[in-house]
């Protein structure tokens, strides 16, 4: 079947396809108003080393690094994942999802602290009480190791909080897979109805009516084999004439 085919089919089955796009089209717009745009918001930070390790570069921390940063970001950012950072973070305001991880393609300890949400201005509020909870979890854990403040790890806002961006990935792969089920759909029912059809308009196979000859044209043999009492009534006919004649034949002088 080629593209002309099929477009006869849609054109002769016009009655099966259109409500079918109709209701592919209400589905579309079903998915566009039901499923709502998300917002994300995102702030990058960077751990910086303790002023105690800076003395030797004159205070800058942006001059010292050290491998143990990078590892303790990441240890960081799987904190801020947790079951009970997302409850200290729900009591604290936040909403939403947030997730916090290493920055891609870092070069160093740097971090990203994003929420993704449907409301703009909860989004922005989330992703800075995000932010400043790192800083606080940062603080915290080495509180708990009885670190000194002069060799307490810092943390920077190199980033701050962004305006919140609409994410319409999710939206758009919803708003295509409703369109073209819709329409695959249509069309199945479109060929299914048309094939249908023809296989009603078919015409059956002849089947000979009882009596009537299997050749149609012979009469011969054919009409003797219809009508058996035809061979009978010769048989005893037969006999009977060739008596009379012998009778006449004996008794003429």
């Amino acid at each position: 079947m080629d593209l002309a085919e099929i477009w006869r089919v849609m054109r002769r089955r016009w009655y099966v396809l259109l409500p079918g796009l109709l209701i592919t089209a209400a589905l579309t717009a079903a998915v566009y108003l039901l499923v709502p745009v998300e917002y994300r918001s995102q702030s990058t930070v960077t751990l910086l080393n303790s002023k105690k390790a800076t003395v030797a570069f004159d205070g800058n921390p942006f001059l010292s690094t050290q491998a143990s940063l990078t590892g303790m970001a990441d240890g960081l950012a799987r904190n801020l994942n947790s079951d009970d950072a997302k409850k200290d973070l729900k009591s604290l305001g936040v909403t939403g999802v947030h997730e916090a991880k290493i920055a891609d393609n870092a070069l160093g300890p740097y971090m990203w602290l994003s929420v993704v949400g449907t409301d703009q201005a909860a989004v922005l509020k989330s992703d800075e009480i995000l932010t400043k909870y790192a800083e606080k979890r940062l603080l915290e854990f080495q509180t708990q190791q009885s670190v000194t403040p002069d060799a307490m790890i810092r943390m920077a806002t190199i980033v701050p909080p962004q305006k919140p961006e609409a994410q319409t990935k999710a939206r758009l792969q919803f708003l295509i897979m409703a369109g073209a089920l819709g329409f695959v759909l249509s069309l199945v029912a479109t060929f299914f109805v048309e094939a249908r059809g023809r296989r009603g308009a078919s015409p059956g196979k002849h089947r000979p009516a009882p009596g009537e000859s299997g050749d149609g044209g012979r009469s011969g043999d054919g009409a003797e084999a219809a009508d058996p009492t035809a061979t009978l009534r010769m048989t005893v006919a037969h006999p009977a004439g060739s008596g009379a004649a012998g009778s006449r034949t004996t008794g003429s002088p």
